[in-house]
């Protein structure tokens, strides 16, 4: 199969069936419900089963109950849904259950509006439900990296037996591009050890699986394998891209579609002879913060762009140790920078 012209939220859901899920609980909600009406006429072609629930709160933890048996699961929602499932996502941590979820950001915050946004950075990246617990979350920034991301997802849920987020925006829901969306083939051969279901397999041993422990030590325990976990991650599977970086006085930090509008900005202030550069991280959770360490020091300044108030300045700030100045410019609320705003913004900073 070459390359097709696919609508952002379609692609996902393709990409995700050519990864072997075969199983969707969600619930409609601008600006992603392409991706359940998608699988709802698809899944069921490939053997799969898709269920509408009667809210985000159910279709979570029906998540929940399929990933307990080793299932390719997965959900999306936008921004005020994925607030209503962060209780399920928190017990899937808890539980060390794979599943992917999908969440295509809206503006907020409560109903906010269905114009695109970046404003769910925090609620991704340092928890969104209660306790310890961390999911891996994806920022592409192209839909064919989406694609991509979408299907290696379930390699990292499986990996670490963990909850993964694809975190994407309205423009990437709903602008259409050409992918290519190839089969993809998840390990999971060890899903028999842990998961419900396979008592023969196991030498009729039982298992159990649960996110509650009424125990102080072992719940504490339990906290520092979860860390160790997110150490493991940390050090293993952090992502990110840098573009110009040589010789940048001026170095732009951004993720997804922001990220997009930098690298216009920054190709034309090259040719006016701007030395600026770029750091994307693509993980935002493990952040790369390694990334910061490859800035020149002919580096005078950061800028962190996004399309919220700029929840990322203080993962910047960490990975730069404040060896730098660094400031944020950016729009919400639907609205995105332009090309031209932050070609005016880079000008400013440089003199």
């Amino acid at each position: 199969m070459g390359k097709v012209l696919m609508k952002g939220t379609e692609a996902i859901a393709e990409a995700a069936i050519q990864a072997g899920c075969r199983h969707f609980f969600g619930y409609p909600i601008t600006p992603q419900n392409e991706i359940p009406e998608y699988m709802s006429l698809h899944l069921p072609k490939h053997g799969g089963v898709y269920i509408q629930g009667e809210s985000e709160v159910a279709s979570i933890n029906m998540v929940l109950g399929a990933a307990a048996t080793g299932c390719q699961v997965m959900t999306s929602s936008s921004s005020p849904g994925i607030s209503l499932m962060s209780e399920g996502i928190s017990y899937i941590a808890g539980s060390e259950l794979p599943c992917v979820i999908v969440n295509v950001m809206r503006g907020g915050p409560g109903l906010g509006g269905i114009l695109p946004s970046q404003a769910d950075y925090l609620q991704a990246t340092k928890g969104g439900g209660n306790g310890d617990y961390r999911l891996m979350v994806f920022a592409p920034s192209t839909l064919q990296e989406t694609v991509d991301l979408v299907q290696s997802a379930w390699d990292y849920a499986f990996k670490y037996r963990n909850p993964v987020m694809i975190l994407a925006d309205g423009f990437m829901g709903q602008m259409m591009e050409p992918v290519e969306i190839k089969p993809h083939e998840t390990d999971r051969r060890d899903v028999k050890s842990w998961a419900m279901g396979y008592y023969s397999d196991r030498g009729n041993e039982r298992t159990l699986i649960k996110s509650m422990n009424l125990t102080p030590e072992l719940l504490e325990a339990h906290n520092i394998e979860l860390q160790k976990k997110y150490d493991r991650m940390q050090k293993e599977d952090t992502m990110f891209e840098t573009m110009d970086l040589d010789d940048a006085e001026l170095v732009i930090a951004a993720y997804g579609t922001s990220a997009r509008i930098a690298k216009t900005a920054i190709a034309h202030l090259r040719e006016e002879g701007y030395k600026v550069g770029l750091v994307r991280p693509i993980t935002l959770f493990p952040f790369p913060y390694e990334a910061f360490e490859k800035i020149p020091p002919s580096t005078r300044h950061i800028l962190d762009v996004e399309m919220n108030m700029g929840q990322m300045i203080d993962d910047v700030k960490i990975g730069t140790s404040c060896k730098y100045p660094v400031s944020f410019f950016g729009h919400c609320g639907g609205l995105a920078p332009s090309v031209e705003e932050i070609e005016q913004e880079c000008r400013k900073i440089l003199g």
